[in-house]
């Protein structure tokens, strides 16, 4: 197989782990639009973890949910255990992100995040996982294997979370209103920033 039929094959199954995971989502709402709610009702900061390749989904997915109007950030599962667990009060909301829903250093936290009066997200592929039965609201997002050869490497499983988060994120968006305003006072820097100051969106 050359190197073209390697992308190809690679884009065609990262293209089908965000179709398997909306189809999966839409035929099972319920558990979506709690979550919607619940963001929605949030007075503190979504916060997000994880570890490895799920804790770099999550410090992305708490950068776009900060920038489009969800106070957010992310905090390494492990360094919870040792001191982080002190950015965390009972207003705020934890998103753990573990695609087994079997990992240690993910599931570690969730007792004292519950002692501290926070409620959880478990974002994994399992329902039947520790981490979905431990947390306070589960989002499925179903993986049929990953892209690699050797079908270890997570791939598939972050895209489909990486994209299920990005929508879950401007969904919220929509919902409360956040403007273009909103969305400049934000990207004051770089090329956006000047874009929008610019077309005069900063100004007033």
């Amino acid at each position: 197989m050359d190197a073209l039929n390697i992308f190809e094959e690679v884009m065609d199954d990262e293209a089908e782990s965000i179709t398997l995971a909306k189809n999966f989502i839409i035929h099972n709402e319920d558990s979506y639009l709690k979550i919607v709610d619940r963001i929605l009702s949030l007075k503190g900061h979504l916060i997000f973890m994880g570890v490895g390749k799920s804790g770099h989904i999550g410090e992305k997915l708490a950068a776009t949910f900060a920038s489009t109007g969800t106070p957010s950030f992310f905090v390494h599962a492990t360094e919870s255990m040792h001191g982080d667990l002190g950015m965390i009060t009972r207003q705020d909301l934890v998103v753990m992100i573990s695609n087994s829903g079997e990992t240690k250093e993910a599931l570690a936290p969730i007792a004292p995040i519950h002692a501290i009066g926070a409620d959880v997200i478990g974002i994994t592929k399992n329902i039947e996982s520790s981490l979905a039965k431990d947390a306070d609201y589960v989002l499925v997002v179903p993986v049929n294997g990953e892209a690699d050869q050797f079908n270890l490497a997570p791939t598939k499983s972050s895209t489909a979370v990486l994209a299920v988060g990005d929508a879950l994120a401007l969904t919220i968006s929509e919902l409360k209103d956040f403007s273009e305003r909103d969305f400049a006072m934000f990207h004051p820097g770089g090329a956006l920033g000047k874009r929008l100051l610019k077309e005069g969106v900063l100004k007033g």
